[in-house]
């Protein structure tokens, strides 16, 4: 890491990196009467060294785990340069958050499915840890028609990013993982505390035993597969967070060949498929093959606004074995009956509602203006000469700084426009001298900051 970026995070404990007066702060000075002046010196109290103690011993992973989660860490960040700037109207186009209300034809099941909880009829207490059969046969028929996809083979959940975690349970510690660099942070973060990992190296910005796959403007953004050492999990997401790329089916189905051709397990991160507007996959499950290496993992929170909702899935097919022939889908099974008691029945109401034809006409329509979001965000990067890749089939764009600090770059922007990006190195090594511009934005904000980037950069 180096001296510019730890000086930058030194500095921004209390506010943002840069110092430079932004034209956008717009708060006036004011004079007041002084009646007295004296000097106040502060002491900081030492921790009282008789403090208790329990005699348990912290799980040592948890000490590998650098700094803070990014998102929380940005959170921080943000708040810091409110304290600053208190009067600046800060945009924040950082964390994926969506921004624009939910359908009203999805919001009205789940209102009825509520009202529904008080009467004696309608009344419902736990339900099947593996969610509802009438929802799950609408996930096989919506996503999986013709795949060999069945209802039993799906498993619903409060989100993707928590069944991540589920999933690495069901794989424990004695595993070697690999990861696209750059990638979303939880991948890398849950399989260092499940001990999965050695130390991380500071010298190049990796953990010891992760596969970092190195995606790239040069390589298309997808890993050259003959360079890397044989993995037992891979974690891929396509379209990807946060470089906005998608694979396409040639990819894929090289993607599967590698892991069958190794032994391994493909994760498949499909949070975004219905972004994509062209012929690559939507499902790993498309590629002849994937059903014995792969597991997909996908959400309604960026379709349909369900972000704070909470209700996702993942597709386990009855042919994915462990190497002793076991189905991997019982034991996970046993982790999701051990660990979880199902998604809520209201954001289960919520879903089967997303797929009908009118939530779906919905989604499309909450999707499509996102995608018009991304297609500001991308002209205009493209109009002040920045190589500009991502945007067509994610709400992602991702824009190269070459040369410069991801850090920097993120604390320039905040300090002088009062806009939150992503620094593109808190996705890994791969990301550095890049940032990740989010399109989750109401339309005046995503023109106003837009504004704001030509100005700077002009």
């Amino acid at each position: 890491m180096s001296i510019t970026h730890n000086l930058t995070t030194s500095l921004s404990s209390s506010s943002s990196a840069f110092y430079a007066p932004s034209s956008f702060n717009s708060r006036g000075h004011v004079s007041l009467p002084v009646k007295s002046v004296s000097i106040c010196k502060c002491v900081a109290t030492p921790e009282a060294e008789t403090a208790y103690k329990t005699g348990v011993t912290r799980n040592p992973n948890m000490g590998k785990l650098q700094a803070g989660y990014l998102f929380p860490e940005i959170a921080r960040r943000r708040t810091a340069h409110l304290q600053k700037y208190p009067d600046a109207k800060v945009i924040s186009l950082g964390i994926g958050d969506t921004t624009e209300p939910i359908p009203g034809v999805i919001t009205d099941a789940m209102s009825k499915k509520s009202h529904a909880l008080s009467t004696i009829e309608g009344y419902s207490g736990y339900g099947a840890e593996q969610g509802e059969k009438p929802l799950r046969r609408a996930i096989a028929s919506t996503f999986y028609r013709d795949l060999g996809i069945e209802e039993d083979d799906i498993f619903v959940s409060d989100g993707a990013k928590c069944d991540i975690s589920r999933l690495q349970i069901v794989f424990g510690s004695n595993v070697k993982m690999a990861v696209q660099d750059p990638s979303y942070p939880a991948y890398v973060d849950s399989s260092v505390i499940m001990g999965q990992t050695g130390l991380y190296q500071k010298d190049v910005e990796k953990f010891a035993n992760i596969e970092y796959m190195r995606c790239n403007p040069e390589n298309g953004f997808f890993p050259d597969l003959s360079s890397i050492s044989r993995p037992d999990i891979i974690f891929f997401c396509s379209p990807n967070n946060p470089t906005g790329a998608s694979a396409t089916r040639e990819q894929m189905t090289q993607l599967v060949k590698f892991a069958k051709d190794n032994g391994s397990i493909v994760i498949h991160d499909s949070a975004y498929a219905m972004y994509i507007s062209g012929n690559n996959p939507r499902s790993i499950f498309e590629i002849p093959g994937a059903k014995e290496v792969a597991i997909e993992t996908s959400s309604f929170s960026k379709y349909a606004g369900f972000t704070g909702v909470r209700l996702g899935w993942t597709v386990i097919p009855k042919q994915l074995l462990f190497s002793d022939g076991f189905p991997v889908a019982k034991d996970f099974n046993r982790i999701v009956c051990t660990c979880f008691n199902g998604a809520s029945n209201i954001s289960q109401a919520g879903g089967l509602a997303c797929l009908s034809p009118d939530g779906l006409k919905a989604m499309q329509e909450v999707i499509g203006f996102y995608k018009e979001n991304t297609n500001i965000i991308v002209e205009t990067f493209d109009s002040l000469g920045f190589k500009v890749y991502g945007g067509k089939d994610a709400p992602y764009v991702w824009v190269h700084f070459p040369g410069r600090s991801s850090w920097d770059v993120f604390s320039e922007i905040l300090e002088k426009t009062h806009v939150v990006t992503t620094p593109g190195s808190g996705f890994g090594p791969g990301g550095e001298g890049f940032i990740r511009v989010s399109a989750f934005g109401h339309r005046e904000n995503v023109l106003e900051a837009c504004r704001r980037f030509k100005q700077l950069y002009k």
